[in-house]
């Protein structure tokens, strides 16, 4: 028992450290960044100061000396001015990757620990050598479970993660992996100006406020590229969504990552209104237990004609901006170890994708140990799994401590 109170004492530890670090050296905070030569994709460096900022009252880490030095991806792939969104098929989990005109990526989560392989083999696909921005929307693995490889494998620039911390040994390697590199961890919070790619906007405007629900605290994104605009929601839910329309922020994208992979615990109405995209992307793995994306969800997108893209439909799900137009594709690319097929094709985007039959909930939890080593804790009221013997306090969530 001392041992594990120890054990758990230190990584908490180790990640204030690391998140206090990354305050501590930003005060004199500059980074080189490319200037997008779209005839001939060379790129040019000028010193910006960078303005953001890990607590109320500090600016952002010095991101590595190297950052501007390094290439990111092989120019020949993002010329003429193209960004492309890349939404990872990781199952039951997120990950999107996204590649500017002049090569450089930010990448948001890293699935689950058994789907490490897939992003890493992915990234390697798409030549990319350097992470420039890696962010780790929330604890939870099937968001955070493959950083840890993503780290190993590649250079990364600047490291993202909201202030919460998890007690999982998949989320203390992530942060063992950090440490070992000498990462900053920079707070992820709303108001964040990301220093990037000169002709996009990349604000973090997610979380607003502290929320007993580690869904709630997701760093939640927003990207702008010419007329073009994505929101990536991680597993932002309802108090969330609330927050920011109070908030009164820009979320009016043309592509929406829908929250918490099409959970009836996000979305909601007024939100998606506001939100108000044409396209719509639910990460989700084929099959899975918890009965994602809902029917509420997927009636609601319908509804509003918003073309929708499912990786447990469509495979891998990439979007290619000029900042004018947006085109679709899809692909069933997978690992060399696992792939079945290498067929590619177009998706017409014309038709949203057809309601499936309501889903039975068969998941029975023992106890809130089991829920939670499954991934599944907080269980909302309606969700599978969910049952008023695990609500101690009767208020509609179950083991959300």
């Amino acid at each position: 028992m001392f041992h594990t109170k120890m054990y758990k004492l230190f990584f908490s530890a180790l990640l204030c450290v690391l998140m206090l670090n990354g305050c501590a050296s930003s005060n004199a905070s500059t980074e080189a960044t490319p200037a997008v030569n779209a005839t001939n994709a060379k790129t040019t460096t000028s010193n910006t100061t960078d303005t953001t900022s890990t607590t109320a009252s500090s600016s952002d880490q010095k991101p590595n000396q190297d950052q501007s030095n390094n290439s990111t991806v092989t120019t020949t792939s993002t010329t003429n001015g193209i960004l492309t969104v890349h939404f990872i098929d990781v199952g039951q989990g997120g990950s999107q990757l996204i590649i500017s005109p002049t090569g450089k990526t930010i990448l948001i989560d890293a699935g689950n620990n058994d789907k490490e392989q897939v992003v890493t083999d992915y990234l390697k696909k798409e030549n990319v050598k350097k992470v420039d921005i890696l962010i780790g929307t929330h604890p939870d693995a099937d968001h955070t479970g493959g950083m840890d490889a993503v780290i190993r494998n590649f250079e990364i620039g600047k490291v993202y993660m909201p202030k919460v911390q998890s007690n999982t040994k998949t989320f203390e390697s992530v942060i063992t992996e950090i440490a070992k590199k000498g990462l900053k961890v920079s707070t992820a919070k709303a108001g964040l100006k990301l220093e990037w790619e000169p002709n996009a906007s990349v604000e973090m405007i997610a979380p607003i406020g502290t929320y007993q629900d580690a869904n709630e605290m997701s760093a939640v994104i927003h990207l702008t590229y010419g007329n073009n605009s994505f929101l990536f929601m991680g597993d932002a839910e309802g108090e969330s969504e609330s927050d920011l329309l109070k908030s009164q922020v820009n979320i009016k994208s043309d592509v929406l990552l829908v929250g918490h992979h099409g959970s009836k615990t996000s979305t909601s109405q007024e939100f998606l209104d506001k939100v108000n995209p044409s396209y719509a992307v639910i990460q989700s793995g084929k099959g899975n237990k918890y009965g994602h994306p809902t029917d509420a969800v997927l009636n609601r997108l319908s509804e509003k004609g918003i073309k929708i893209y499912r990786n447990d439909e469509q495979g891998n799900i990439v979007f290619t901006s000029n900042g004018t137009d947006i085109s679709v594709s899809g692909n069933d690319w997978k690992p060399i170890e696992t792939k079945n097929s290498s067929d590619t094709s177009t998706l017409t985007g014309t038709t949203p994708s057809v309601v499936s039959p309501k889903q039975v909930d068969s998941v029975y939890y023992k106890n809130c140990s089991e829920a939670k080593a499954a991934g599944a804790a907080p269980l909302h009221k309606g969700d599978p799994g969910y049952r008023s013997g695990l609500d101690r306090d009767n208020d509609g969530v179950a083991c959300e401590k």
